[in-house]
């Protein structure tokens, strides 16, 4: 398994520093992205010797000024411990990992930095690796990354860290730099410049876009219906008659005949149907948004004097990118 593939699967980043300002600057960092007091922890030997708190809460603060040092009171905030770990000695931690390895009572050794790296996740050879770097003065910060592995390396990278797998890298380097050396004479030694970039990062929160309100409203509009209807007529039918007598020879004025006369009246009743089903739901549009922003980096620049000769060698990832496109 490559490199990329393990820290893709591990949690726990790791950082050596060679000075304490340095680890502590990294972790004010960390916690201005966005990574919590309880992700962070800080291991590191007590040069100053063997601080005993059990018992004594003012010589507790009174070691905490001392081994923090000016300038460092947010990591004071952080609560800041102080015990002693077989093989290495006195240590000053901070964080989950110190609550792992100094116990509550006064300060004793609750367990080896070998075991508390592995109970982090971490293989026993790199922790042994790290239990090293403490033992020579160096101080180790953690990063409990939770899927953030590359964003914490890289800050952690930018101040100056280093891990397992870069200083063996580095160490690979300057063994093939050696051999080269070997075999032309040369016996000069090199030194190293880190050269640092920004890198984008971006985030997503759900915000709230607006609201839609469905509701009903009633609407009044006219209708006109067209109804067949039937109504009754009368039909006077007159003809003459000849010849015929007539039954009665008295002539009596007033006589009528009364015949009803029928229709249909249409009266309008309104009966309430269901005339359609509005459904009402969400559902989640992919986008795609493009965010930009500013970035630096550093960039090596050569100036020399007099009659000197400067050799490059390797490739830089830029150039090597360069040379691809071709």
């Amino acid at each position: 398994m490559n490199s990329d593939k393990a820290n893709a699967q591990r949690s726990t980043v790791v950082g050596v520093f060679h000075t304490r300002d340095a680890a502590i600057k990294s972790m004010n960092d960390l916690k201005s992205a966005g990574f919590r007091d309880d992700q962070i922890s800080l291991v590191g030997k007590n040069s100053d010797g063997d601080v005993k708190t059990e018992g004594n809460k003012a010589a507790t603060g009174a070691a905490t000024g001392a081994a923090v040092g000016g300038g460092a009171a947010a990591l004071v905030s952080l609560g800041m411990s102080f015990g002693v770990i077989p093989v290495i000695g006195p240590i000053l931690a901070v964080g989950p990992l110190a609550a792992a390895l100094i116990s509550a009572v006064g300060g004793a050794a609750a367990a080896s930095l070998v075991g508390g790296l592995i109970g982090m996740g971490l293989p026993e050879h790199e922790a042994q690796y790290y239990e090293g770097e403490v033992q020579s003065g160096r101080f180790l910060v953690t990063v409990h990354a939770a899927g953030r592995y590359d964003e914490a390396w890289a800050i952690l990278q930018r101040n100056g860290a280093y891990n397992h797998q870069s200083q063996a890298a580095g160490s690979a380097t300057a063994t093939r730099g050696t051999a080269n050396r070997t075999s032309t004479g040369a016996t000069s030694e090199g030194q190293t410049m880190q050269l640092h970039e920004e890198q984008l990062h971006a985030t997503k929160q759900q915000v709230e876009a607006g609201e839609v309100r469905v509701r009903k409203e009633v609407v009044t509009e006219h209708k006109t219906l067209d109804v067949p209807v039937t109504r009754e007529e009368i039909i006077i039918d007159r003809h003459a008659v000849k010849g015929q007598v007539a039954s009665s020879q008295d002539i009596r004025p007033g006589e009528e005949v009364r015949i009803p006369v029928r229709e249909e009246q249409v009266r309008v009743e309104k009966d309430v149907v269901v005339k359609e089903e509005v459904t009402v739901g969400k559902r989640k549009v992919q986008d795609t948004e493009h965010v930009a922003g500013t970035v630096r980096k550093e960039e090596v620049r050569v100036e020399q004097q007099g009659d000197v000769d400067v050799r490059t060698k390797g490739t830089t990832p830029d150039s090597a990118n360069r040379g691809k496109g071709r």
